[in-house]
């Protein structure tokens, strides 16, 4: 089995991307990266985030980005459908790290690449062993069934779960203080933009690592 290394929540956090990515021992022609989503808002720097995960994508097209509920609320943002969700979670920290950016000629634009890199993100992704989910699953539906919603937005009723899940499944949106380690799950969200830790979990080995 080739080695999977998979990113909890990163929220802006471009100082702790680049020093995890620093540690991590992945061979490109091998192994897989997996970014469990929620690139943006709250941190200090989305746009430097996304820029280096798109200037990834290019250099490895390999690389699985999930999509997090809140890459899902600044598409309701740039729709029109609902301003103020977003605002209030968080979303006003990317629109100004945007904004420092913006050009004379695309005032206050999400450049074109990086609109093509949300909608590019995908809801979940299946191994032989594993399952990896921004939010978590509902159980009992099958996995590709499950509503968007529980995609995104679970919590209690997937972490607290009586059920074992059939295959572990990697997920994050929920900060943990330290990683949660179950025999059906690994959380990987630890609070970046928090103040506390961003954590990578190189799987099948279950090693950690952490800026």
């Amino acid at each position: 089995m080739r080695r999977i290394f998979a990113i909890g929540d990163i929220h802006g956090c471009y100082d702790k991307l680049r020093a995890l990515l620093d540690q991590i021992p992945i061979d490109w022609s091998r192994d897989r990266l997996v970014f469990i989503g929620d690139y943006i808002d709250r941190g200090p720097d989305a746009f430097a985030v996304v820029e280096h995960l798109v200037g990834l994508q290019a250099l490895h097209p390999g690389i699985v980005f999930l999509k997090g509920n809140h890459e899902a609320m600044l598409e309701e943002y740039l729709s029109g459908a609902d301003r103020m969700t977003y605002l209030y979670n968080g979303g006003q920290q990317t629109l100004d790290s945007y904004l420092r950016r913006a050009s004379a000629s695309a005032p206050h634009a999400i450049p074109p690449e990086h609109l093509r890199f949300f909608q590019s993100l995908v809801l979940y992704h299946e191994t032989e062993h594993f399952v990896f989910v921004h939010a978590g699953l509902r159980h009992g539906v099958p996995l590709d069934r499950q509503s968007v919603e529980d995609l995104l937005w679970i919590r209690e009723k997937f972490i607290y779960s009586p059920h074992p899940f059939e295959k572990r499944v990697v997920f994050g949106h929920t900060p943990f203080e330290k990683p949660l380690v179950e025999p059906d799950k690994i959380g990987i969200d630890t609070g970046a933009v928090y103040g506390n830790m961003l954590t990578c979990v190189q799987l099948p080995d279950e090693v950690f690592f952490q800026a």
